[in-house]
């Protein structure tokens, strides 16, 4: 999305003219609660707006008068269900790394009066709406805004920078920079996109298909002689293709190098004399993948820097890859990088591994 600075507005608004958006979106949120009650709605709109609207205000309330933020507070905590003094408490304290205490205030108190009273109106006067739509509907939404909160930092902090997402989201995409600036404007963030940022192409709330899905598949190849034979003959076949296109190879390193190891052991086989050094953040991974390797393949447990000085003269590059992707594509980090990715994903000199896989094999070179 086009981003430019926010401009501070002379009007009711402290920083930005833009902030009146999210002040319309939230009342177009109740709008639709009202006329259209769904549990899929109340499920969606809880965890859209806990990460977008309520998010942004709890970092900048919009108004110049503490008394609209007041209000504004208010209408949130009943529109979400949640109390944002609450909210905004246990924020912060995962902004600053401390656990989160809660201090019971005046205003936390109304908005806990106010949440407890719309639960009791909601079994008083209309229980099976309660019980069969907004109930569902409410513990969804928590369980929604769980995902999105622990696969954001699941694995350091993330961001995601697509920009459809970003544009329904206010950028929220841009989370690693967030947490560098927290009191950063929303509108800005794009423009402080943090160089070697961990980087997913998937937002928050679907990252567990990267770690569940293709963890799970390893697993199934780990306990099968028949799948590790499949794997390695297909990844051997596209592996053989592209070495004629490298250049001279002394060292390799394998990044994340897999609970069966089957590159470093093609490799083993296709560059005898070349150094091999595994590249895993999982020690227990690397342990893993030690059984099936001779001594002589290095084992190093951190997570890998693709912004970071390389002296390797060939790196591979895992499908599992949580970083930026694009960024070994326009920037190889070694004089020749083999990028494992999607079947449909071409760039550079690249050849398909397998159909069944849905992966194929991709050279980069400086």
């Amino acid at each position: 999305m086009a981003v430019t600075f926010a401009s501070p507005s002379p009007g009711l608004l402290r920083h930005s003219k833009w902030d009146g958006l999210l002040v319309a979106l939230a009342i177009a949120h109740g709008g639709l609660l009202l006329t259209t009650p769904s549990a899929a709605l109340i499920a969606l709109g809880l965890w859209w707006n806990a990460n977008t609207v309520s998010h942004n205000f709890i970092h900048r309330p919009f108004f110049r008068v503490r008394t609209l933020n007041t209000i504004f507070s208010w209408y949130l905590s009943l529109l979400l269900g949640l109390p944002q003094t609450l909210w905004r408490e246990r924020h912060l304290a995962h902004h600053a790394g401390i656990p989160g205490r809660i201090r019971l205030q005046p205003s936390m108190a109304i908005e806990l009066g106010l949440v407890l009273a719309l639960w009791v109106m909601l079994w008083a006067w209309v229980p099976t709406f309660a019980l069969t739509v907004y109930l569902p509907g409410y513990l969804l939404g928590l369980g929604l805004c769980y995902l999105q909160g622990h696969y954001e930092h699941a694995r350091g902090t993330v961001s995601h920078y697509s920009r459809l997402y970003n544009l329904l989201f206010l950028n929220d995409g841009y989370h690693v920079e967030h947490h560098q600036r927290p009191g950063e404007h929303w509108r800005q963030l794009p423009r402080r996109v943090a160089h070697g940022a961990h980087v997913s192409r998937w937002p928050a709330v679907l990252r567990w298909i990267e770690s569940v899905n293709l963890c799970l598949l390893e697993r199934w190849v780990l306990r099968s002689k028949v799948l590790q034979w499949f794997v390695l003959k297909k990844h051997e076949n596209a592996f053989r293709r592209l070495l004629p296109e490298l250049p001279k190879v002394h060292s390799v390193g394998i990044v994340g190098g897999g609970i069966f190891p089957r590159t470093a052991l093609i490799l083993k086989r296709l560059l005898p004399e070349a150094r091999l050094v595994l590249i895993d953040m999982s020690a227990e991974n690397l342990r893993t993948a030690r059984a099936f390797l001779p001594a002589d393949v290095d084992c190093v447990n951190r997570r890998f820097d693709s912004s970071a000085p390389c002296e390797l003269d060939l790196l591979v590059i895992p499908l599992a890859f949580v970083g930026d992707r694009t960024a070994l594509y326009h920037r190889p980090p070694a004089p020749a990088v083999l990028v494992h990715d999607w079947l449909w994903r071409r760039r550079g000199t690249g050849v398909a591994v397998s159909w069944a896989l849905l992966k194929r094999l991709n050279l980069v070179k400086r």
